[in-house]
């Protein structure tokens, strides 16, 4: 077979494959009708609650939670799908599966004694959660179910988050949440409802690197744009976010968690939105893929542990929270040089950190000392990751 016979035979089987796709992906009329209508249905029920997380005087809709939970529940042949565009931000919806109990869910994940990033290293670099008025409550250092399922438990608070940079653009942002957790029971399940709703258009986008994401390894420099060549200029942000998660225990098992997520985003530069669906697709299956490899980790500590090592940094004198600090920034500053992705005169001074918050420093060592614990390799090599034991 010649070569450019070789070739239409590939791109014959390539349409014979797409072909049978499309057979087997296209909806009847009908169906398609009925999965549009559903998507309709669910984005209006997030949206009540987005809008519950922004009004603290707000009456909580038990109907759209109804509807939600079922929503995530329905069997589904496609476990993602895009959402209709909300306030000119593109939505995407991604469901998943956590085998995990749903009081350790909670504890890991939900809790003032282990740092949310932990749980959501590939996304989060770093979650600072803080009371908003009245109304607002710290979280839990442990959670505990209602005792009146009629009656749920809503706790509310404002969210400062730094997230890792982005897959595609490798630039990262920081940015305020408003944020609402309901639990509750439902038809004899607990449910955890997480709201997120973005306070305001975020700091501008600066220039990350990504060094390894399956090894939760980044660079965080301080200059605008992005590291992606023909987009240094880049002056970035993201105008608005929000999202509804949906955590609820399935029927087959105790020990299994069925998980949707319901997000917008409206980002890009000059007032224009460049975000996808498939974008936002992408971001929560990352965070998705990598909150199963830790909670479902035979290697995973108890929460109690992690609260102790939490603890024993937290009263680290600020000096010696700072040199450990540096330290790490240094390690990840050489891996960026060995791997090519910074030359060395561009590396940071030591005594560029005095700005980062002693919350922030903390969170980023003991993401360390979590990454050997669950078997993978820290730039600042096990010993001093270790060190906080």
């Amino acid at each position: 077979m010649t070569g450019q016979q070789r070739k239409n035979a590939g791109f014959g089987r390539f349409f014979v494959c797409a072909a049978a796709l499309f057979i087997f992906a296209i909806p009847t009329p009908a169906d398609a009708q009925s999965f549009v209508e559903s998507r309709q249905s669910a984005s209006s029920a997030a949206l009540k609650l987005v809008d519950f997380a922004v009004d603290s005087n707000a009456k909580l809709d038990l109907q759209a939670v109804g509807a939600l939970i079922d929503a995530v529940l329905e069997k589904k042949s496609v476990r993602k799908a895009e959402l209709p565009k909300i306030r000119k931000a593109s939505g995407a919806y991604y469901e998943y599966d956590l085998n995990v109990g749903f009081t350790d869910f909670l504890q890991y994940s939900y809790s003032r004694q282990v740092p949310s990033a932990l749980t959501s290293p590939a996304s989060l670099r770093y979650s600072l959660w803080r009371t908003n008025g009245s109304k607002s409550q710290l979280l839990p250092e442990r959670w505990m179910l209602p005792a009146d399922p009629a009656q749920p438990l809503v706790i509310r608070g404002i969210q400062r988050d730094g997230i890792t940079p982005d897959l595609t653009t490798e630039v990262y942002y920081e940015y305020d949440l408003l944020r609402a957790l309901i639990l509750l029971q439902y038809k004899g399940r607990n449910v955890l409802i997480s709201v997120s709703k973005q306070v305001d258009v975020s700091d501008v986008g600066k220039k990350g690197f990504i060094l390894s994401d399956d090894d939760w390894n980044y660079l965080y420099t301080d200059e605008v744009g992005s590291a992606k060549a023909g987009l240094g200029w880049v002056k970035s942000y993201i105008y608005d976010f929000f999202a509804v998660g949906v955590y609820v225990e399935a029927d087959s098992s105790p020990s299994t968690i069925r998980c949707g997520v319901f997000q917008w985003i409206r980002a890009g530069w000059s007032g224009i939105n460049f975000a996808q669906s498939d974008h936002v697709i992408k971001g929560i299956e990352r965070h998705a893929r990598n909150t199963k490899s830790i909670l479902e980790s035979p290697k995973l500590p108890p929460a109690a542990e992690l609260a102790g090592i939490y603890r024993r940094l937290g009263a680290l004198p600020t000096e010696d929270l700072s040199r450990r600090y540096a330290a790490l920034i240094q390690a990840r500053q050489d891996l960026a040089v060995v791997s090519g992705r910074i030359r060395k005169k561009d590396m940071r001074k030591q005594d560029d950190f005095t700005d980062t918050s002693r919350q922030q420093m903390i969170e980023a060592l003991m993401l360390e000392y979590f990454k050997v614990v669950l078997g993978k390799s820290s730039p600042l090599g096990k010993r001093l990751a270790l060190a906080v034991q």
